[in-house]
């Protein structure tokens, strides 16, 4: 009985210095943002800027967040810096939501 209670005692306290020194690698909620914007960007084309308007066109392919098809259509841009960074012609890649019943570009960037 001695030795029974001995080895429960040792593979307890072998099992709880286990779970004090192993480390379980979870994403961070950055890295989870990340990925998510990473995966909710959609391809496209400049078709036209419109700073004055702060929108641009796009030739784009599906924007699976928002479940929409590939088209050409007119977006706003929540920052109208976003603008200066492209040009007609530009391959692009970006995101978009729906905010205030609007599709708005939330960021873009040059295609890799």
């Amino acid at each position: 009985m001695k030795h029974t209670m001995f080895s429960l005692a040792v593979l307890i306290s072998g099992h709880m210095a286990w779970a004090q020194t192993t480390t379980v690698n979870t994403p961070t909620s950055s890295a989870i943002q990340s990925a998510k914007t990473t995966s909710d960007m959609a391809d496209a084309e400049v078709r036209k800027v419109d700073k004055e308007n702060k929108k641009i066109t796009l030739k784009h392919g599906a924007i699976k967040n928002l479940d929409m098809p590939g088209m050409t259509m007119v977006f706003q841009v929540k920052d109208p810096a976003m603008l200066d960074k492209v040009k007609t012609g530009d391959k692009v890649r970006f995101t978009a939501e729906k905010e205030s019943g609007a599709i708005v570009i939330t960021s873009i960037e040059a295609a890799k």
